[in-house]
């Protein structure tokens, strides 16, 4: 059998219960965005329009499902919450680091409100989701949550200051992937075991699966750039490119090119490509196959993410988080 492919569909039951779970989230969110600053209101509430797929609060939930231990529901939805708006707040300051104009096909906050507006109110929506994580009190979760918002953050500035640099290694690259990405999605299945009161095991278990699947996730991400159809992904093809940020299909094709082509990629590297060049090193690509080497090292990730699982009791939860997992490998935006 093959573990990325091959599984028993997830329940009707688990599948609408999780949409209940993010559908109270979605609810809290429009709660806790609410605020006596306008400026700060509107940001959060253009940010939460915007949508997006809710999967951190959905591993919180379905985390502390797989665990088949009772927990409450209720601490799930604020907690997700918290970390759906640690989330909102990154791409807030992200848009602002990258000069985006659009995200999701839709104008950014920072279009909309300018730079310094939407940072600040990008502050105030994480110091929010730091009071939610205060009111549930839970030293464990608090301790978790908090050092992944240090590792993300310190994930952005270690991509920043590699910026430019186009030789930068794949092992400095897969660091700044699981500090930046990995982090976050790993203590939200954390978060979700230890909700449940999960043992050491399970709880060890859920906690890699998020690891690999957030660098699965990015490495995916890292993808679309290059080859992904700007009408689904709503940004432009190859900003990492042009902005000099070295992600694995670039790492993947410089040792499969020959000494001029990578004399051409190199000078072009962040410095004012145009559409037809940038079409050119998507055909190299292609066609020497970094995009193929970059699905590889995603592909691995999917397989230890479902590896990691094993200790994990058989139920519907686990069969959607697999699902999940299998997911990342097929997603186009």
């Amino acid at each position: 059998m093959n573990p990325i492919t091959e599984f028993t569909r997830p329940s009707r039951d688990v599948m609408a219960g999780i949409a209940e779970d993010v559908a109270r989230v979605e609810v809290a969110l429009r709660e806790a965005v609410r605020s006596d600053v306008p400026l700060v209101e509107d940001v959060g509430r253009h940010t939460l329009d915007a949508g997006g797929k809710r999967l951190r609060p959905a591993f919180v939930a379905l985390s502390a499902k797989a665990v088949g231990r009772p927990y409450d529901p209720n601490r799930a939805v604020q907690l997700g919450a918290c970390l759906e708006m640690v989330h909102m707040a990154t791409l807030i300051h992200d848009d602002v680091i990258d000069h985006s104009d659009t995200r999701r096909g839709r104008p950014t906050a920072a279009a909309l409100f300018g730079n310094t507006g939407s940072i600040l109110s990008g502050d105030a929506l994480l110091a929010k989701a730091m009071v939610i994580l205060a009111d549930d009190g839970d030293l464990a979760i608090i301790r978790a949550v908090s050092r992944a918002v240090v590792e993300m953050a310190e994930g952005e500035a270690l991509e920043l200051a590699t910026r430019g640099n186009f030789e930068l290694s794949e092992a400095e690259h897969r660091r700044i992937l699981r500090m930046k990405t990995a982090s976050f999605v790993e203590c939200c299945c954390q978060v979700g075991a230890r909700l449940a009161a999960a043992d050491d095991l399970v709880r060890d278990g859920l906690t890699e699966y998020g690891h690999h699947l957030g660098m699965a996730f990015q490495i995916v991400d890292d993808l679309l750039d290059y080859r992904g159809d700007r009408e689904a992904t709503g940004k432009p093809i190859a900003t990492d490119f042009r902005e000099g940020c070295a992600t694995l299909p670039l790492i993947a094709l410089r040792d499969r090119l020959s000494d001029e082509e990578l004399a051409v990629v190199c000078r072009k590297f962040g410095n004012g490509v145009a559409d037809d060049e940038l079409r050119m090193i998507g055909e190299w690509m292609e066609l020497r196959g970094a995009y193929a080497a970059a699905e590889e090292a995603a592909q691995a990730h999917v397989r230890a993410a479902l590896e990691a699982l094993s200790p994990v009791p058989t139920s519907d939860a686990k069969i959607l988080l697999q699902e999940i997992a299998t997911f990342v490998l097929r997603r186009d935006a």
